[in-house]
């Protein structure tokens, strides 16, 4: 790892697969709803952060892997402090849509 290595993030690209390999696996998108239908990671679910208390009737497991991402990294990251408190424990900041690579769904 360089000296700047913690200065470029997570990287979605990696998130994603590692996200498709892992069984049970729960893909988040906390972007807005118009977000959201500009384009998304395929398989995502998304959950706006201001309503992310929805996300337990979708995972009631909280060990469950969670994926998370936003449009830049920022919104995942409250994301996922959230989480943490509401009590999920298998948690992965992927990072922001706008470094992805991928193909996106619409």
């Amino acid at each position: 790892m360089g000296l700047f290595d913690f200065l470029k993030g997570a990287d979605i690209d990696q998130g994603a697969k590692d996200f498709r390999k892992t069984p049970g696996a729960v893909l988040l998108d906390v972007r807005t709803a118009q977000e959201y239908r500009e384009g998304h990671i395929p398989g995502g679910k998304n959950v706006p952060l201001q309503e992310l208390e929805r996300v337990t009737a979708m995972v009631s497991e909280k060990d469950v892997p969670l994926f998370v991402y936003c449009h830049s990294g920022a919104r995942s990251s409250q994301a996922v402090r959230l989480l943490a408190r509401m009590g999920y424990t298998n948690l992965k900041n992927i990072g922001g849509i706008a470094a992805y690579t991928g193909k996106v769904e619409r």
